[in-house]
């Protein structure tokens, strides 16, 4: 039996507090936003709900439950299934999009991240993508590498809107 399962609306609170994890341990400052946690987590909680009990939807979340704190999750990974229009290589134009991996710094190297991500990278593959883009810190790039991704070479831009 996998220790990993899909996240449920119940879990909306832990979800985001691991994101936190993740954006302080990238930025350090929060994120950059500017209103701190409480701000976006309050904001964000009633529309992450209804996505975690979506179960057909394009986008989806698993975990795994914090062994020594009920009611805690230990390790999270996010993503969605985006459309673009078809090209070679990729012609129905499904993109996995992994963008939230974290695990609780108490639960770290219990192999928690990586177990996730296989059941993430399964969800992508039934849905039909083509192909999965995420972005590494240094530090995640090896679990990455192990699992078959490789360094990208996008230019990619962005517009604060």
């Amino acid at each position: 039996m996998s220790l990993v399962r899909r996240a449920r609306p119940e879990d909306a609170g832990e979800v985001l507090r691991l994101r936190q994890i993740m954006i302080d341990s990238l930025w350090g400052d929060g994120g950059g936003g500017g209103d701190g946690a409480a701000g976006w987590q309050s904001e964000s909680l009633p529309e992450l709900r209804e996505r975690l009990a979506d179960d057909d939807g394009d986008f989806a979340a698993f975990v795994v439950d914090h062994p020594g704190r009920p009611g805690a999750l230990a390790a999270l990974v996010a993503g969605t299934v985006e459309y673009r229009i078809g090209k070679p290589g990729n012609p129905r134009g499904r993109v996995g999009y992994v963008f939230s991996v974290a695990t609780d710094p108490g639960a770290r190297r219990q192999g928690y991240a990586r177990a996730c991500m296989e059941e993430l990278l399964a969800w992508f593959r039934a849905r039909g993508a083509g192909h999965v883009l995420l972005n590494a810190s240094p530090e995640a790039e090896p679990l990455y590498t192990a699992l078959g991704f490789t360094r990208d070479s996008d230019p990619s831009m962005r517009l604060p809107l």
